[in-house]
C-alpha cells in the first residue's frame, strides 16, 4: 500500500505562495464502516502516523517514511514530530527531536527539519505558514488547548520569529464538527464562558462543542486575513481515524513544509 497526492490519500492545504501543506487521510485502507455482522477492519487499518495508539512501531515508522516519499523529501529529509499533550506550548522543530508541545515551529534553514506534523483523530490540526512561507507552523489544538491559548501562543511564536499577523496564512484540517461532539452541560458553560464561538449542540439536541470554529474565532481576532477550512469531521467520515467514533483507532495527520 502506498500513500500518494494523486490518489486522493493527501489533501492540500493552502498556506499561500511560499509554504506546502497537506492533511493526510486513511489512504487505500480507509474502509466506510462496515455494516452490522459484517467484519470490521483494525483499529490501525490504513495510513496510522502515530506511535502512541499501540500499533506496530515499525509499521509507524514505515507509514511516515512513506509520507515523506509521497512529499517527495529526499533520504535525509525528515518531517519533525511532537510528543502532543493537549497543552498550550510552542516549542522549535530540531532534527531528531520530538519536543513535548502542542505547537511546532520551523524556519527553514539549513540542517533543519523538512517540515512539521500534528496528529490529530478528532482534535483540530492547525497549519500556519508566514506570507513567505519561509516560517511554519503545526498546531494541535484540541477543547483543552484550544481553551489555554494555544493557538494565539503559536501566532505570538511567529510573530516574535519575524511573521507578520496580517501576513499569515492558516489552514484549519479534519476535526470532530459541533454536530457530533456532545460533551456534558457544565463543560459546554464552561467552555463558552471562555470561547463563546465555541458553544454548540448536536443534532440529537444535546450540548455540544465545536473546537473548530472557536479555532477560527481565534484566528480572525489575531488579525489572521487567509484562512481556509476544510469542513471535515472525523467523526462522520470514514477517510479519516476518530477516537469518538472508534475508540482505540490510529491518527491522521497535517503537515507543513516551509519554502526552500
Amino acid at each position: 500500500m502506498s500513500l500518494s497526492r494523486g490518489g486522493g490519500d493527501l489533501l492540500e492545504a493552502d498556506l499561500g505562495p511560499g509554504a506546502h501543506g497537506w492533511f493526510t487521510t486513511r489512504g487505500a485502507g480507509a474502509q466506510a464502516p462496515p455494516s452490522a455482522g459484517a467484519d470490521r477492519p483494525g483499529p490501525y487499518a490504513g495510513w496510522n502516523l502515530a506511535d502512541h495508539v499501540g500499533d506496530d512501531p515499525a509499521r509507524v515508522q514505515a507509514h511516515r517514511r512513506g509520507l515523506e516519499g509521497a512529499l517527495g523529501l529526499g533520504p535525509d529529509r525528515h518531517l519533525a514530530w511532537m510528543n502532543q499533550v493537549h497543552s498550550a506550548v510552542v516549542a522549535q522543530a530540531v532534527a531528531d527531536a520530538t519536543p513535548t508541545a502542542d505547537a511546532l515551529l520551523l524556519r527553514a534553514a539549513p540542517g533543519a527539519p523538512a517540515g512539521v506534523c500534528v496528529m490529530a483523530a478528532d482534535c483540530v490540526p492547525l497549519l500556519l505558514a508566514s506570507g513567505d512561507g519561509a516560517i511554519v507552523c503545526g498546531v494541535h489544538a484540541g477543547r483543552r488547548g484550544m481553551l489555554d491559548g494555544v493557538v494565539t501562543a503559536a501566532i505570538g511564536a511567529m510573530v516574535r520569529a519575524g511573521a507578520r499577523p496580517e501576513d499569515l496564512w492558516a489552514a484549519v484540517g479534519p476535526s470532530i464538527c459541533g454536530s457530533c461532539y456532545e460533551v456534558p452541560e457544565q463543560m459546554l458553560h464552561e467552555s463558552a464562558q471562555r470561547e463563546p464561538a465555541c458553544a454548540s449542540q448536536t443534532r440529537w439536541g444535546a450540548p455540544g462543542l465545536d473546537v473548530a470554529a472557536g479555532v477560527l474565532a481565534q484566528l480572525e481576532r489575531a488579525g489572521v486575513a487567509h484562512v481556509q477550512s476544510g469542513g471535515w469531521c472525523t467523526m462522520e467520515d470514514p477517510r479519516f481515524f476518530s477516537y469518538r467514533r472508534d475508540g482505540i483507532t490510529g491518527r491522521h495527520a497535517a503537515v507543513a513544509l516551509p519554502a526552500r
